[in-house]
């Protein structure tokens, strides 16, 4: 009986010593996927001021409240319950210490917090706990070289990882809001079991990157509005048109045209220079909405004198008293920037600056184009072909701007992104339109000949057709 017992027993034996192998290895076979799977970083953004700087707290909800003991996954809501705020702040300000270069403490303020629903793409779908804070050194401190002592969540979530990035930095020339730049990041030293602080170093700032970075923003700004365009675009139109009868009737010559384009260029960028530098050296809060309303107000009058004239002879006086309410929507860029003294006149003068060398880029551009169309046959069809596509986008964003988002106001903000086919097409039109003047000059010295579509007509005496022997019939709209 010794053998069948031995031979059962060393059976058995191996049966126990492949299942302890085998159930251990489907284990992990079975989780490594899991365990590999990707878990949502943090993510801090700072924004650097003169004397402070703003950080953006992102927190993956579930990481959160395992490190903190503080549950937030049973909120369904954005807002996040009094007496858990107060909790998260107290969290919050044991785990983020900011100290100078020498050591010494910077204030932590925590502010306003809200729950949202965001993704990485590397995680996918998440919650998140968002978070401001304003992180102040002491009299004399660095705020672009600190040592950043951070370890929120990963002093508990030991594989979690913190991305540190700047998104506002005046004085390295990052004034746009658009993406970040990486400073580092902190996550636990698995050698010494520790979450060592980020030594910050953003370099060395200067008022020159600053003034220049405004520069760039004023002209991306004027480039990409479509609505100031459109309002200086449109008023622009008609000004070689002579009004009688309450018509566009007949040119008014060469010089005067000139004159009556920069008198209204001229008012407008005056009018909005105006407003601008009050409203952003006196740091007026004035409601956006209504601005925004009056801008698109604005563009719907400039498109209906554009089809018959309701002001002839006082468009400059229009673009400045316009050119108001523009002003004041250039100022709310300033106004999200909370800049110093120093640095708000340095970007008001840089700002302004670039507003008007796109400005003025985009109106002798349109110049050839504006001169040699009011002498087309087709120009009366033309030119109310655009004010009533100006005064449906205005219109659009019209109601868009008093609380009903149209699909026509997405459309013609939309076209703000075109900005090198509009500097193209404009180009284009413009080389096309002094092709086709030295062209007719070519021929009127030479002598009769087909005149291409036109017919002449009598000058006012003492001005000059800018295309001699070329010019728009009498009739118009």
């Amino acid at each position: 009986m010794t053998g069948p017992r031995n031979w059962l027993t060393t059976a058995l034996a191996r049966l126990v010593a492949g299942i302890a192998i085998a159930v251990p290895a489907a284990l992990l076979l079975g989780a490594s996927p899991a365990a590999a799977h990707p878990m949502p970083h943090s993510v801090v953004q700072l924004d650097v001021y003169q004397s402070s700087v703003s950080a953006r707290l992102e927190l993956p909800v579930s990481d959160f409240s395992r490190a903190s003991g503080i549950d937030l996954d049973n909120i369904t809501g954005t807002a996040v319950p009094a007496a858990r705020a107060k909790a998260i702040r107290a969290y919050l300000a044991q785990h983020i210490h900011p100290t100078t270069t020498e050591g010494k403490a910077w204030q932590v303020g925590i502010g306003a917090m809200h729950l949202t629903r965001t993704r990485q793409t590397s995680t996918g779908p998440y919650r998140e706990l968002t978070v401001a804070a304003v992180l102040t050194p002491p009299a004399g401190g660095d705020v672009r070289h600190f040592t950043f002592d951070y370890d929120v969540i990963v002093h508990q979530v030991v594989t979690h990882v913190i991305l540190v990035t700047v998104r506002q930095d005046w004085s390295a020339g990052k004034v746009d809001g658009e993406g970040t730049t990486q400073v580092g990041t902190i996550e636990l030293d698995v050698r010494h079991m520790k979450v060592p602080p980020l030594k910050v170093d953003l370099g060395k700032g200067s008022a020159w990157r600053g003034f220049v970075a405004m520069v760039e923003l004023g002209g991306n700004h004027i480039l990409t509005g479509t609505d100031h365009l459109l309002f200086l675009l449109i008023l622009l139109l008609p000004a070689p048109l002579a009004a009688t009868g309450g018509r566009w009737n007949g040119l008014v010559g060469a010089r005067s045209a000139l004159a009556r384009i920069g008198r209204i260029t001229l008012a407008f960028t005056a009018g909005h220079s105006v407003a601008l530098a009050a409203t952003a050296l006196g740091r007026l809060q004035i409601p956006g909405r209504p601005v925004e309303a009056f801008i698109a107000a604005s563009i719907l009058v400039g498109a209906v004198h554009a089809t018959r004239p309701l002001f002839p002879g006082r468009e400059a006086v229009v673009a400045g008293v316009f050119g108001l309410g523009h002003g004041m929507a250039f100022s709310f860029v300033l106004a999200e920037m909370h800049l110093s003294t120093g640095q708000l006149v340095t970007s008001l003068l840089g700002f302004n600056l670039g507003i008007e060398l796109v400005q003025l880029l985009l109106v002798c551009l349109a110049l050839p184009s504006l001169l040699v169309l009011a002498r087309l046959r087709v120009q009366p069809k033309l030119r109310v072909t655009g004010a009533l596509l100006t005064a449906t986008a205005a219109v659009g964003w019209l109601f868009d701007r008093v609380g009903f988002p149209n699909a026509v106001a997405r459309a013609a903000d939309g076209a703000g992104t075109h900005t090198t086919l509009m500097l193209a097409a404009l180009t284009l039109t413009a080389l096309t339109a002094i092709a086709w003047t030295l062209i007719t000059r070519r021929r009127a010295r030479l002598g009769p000949a087909d005149d291409g579509g036109l017919r002449p007509r009598s000058q006012p005496e003492g001005d000059t057709d800018p295309v001699p022997g070329a010019s728009l019939s009498s009739s118009g709209t």
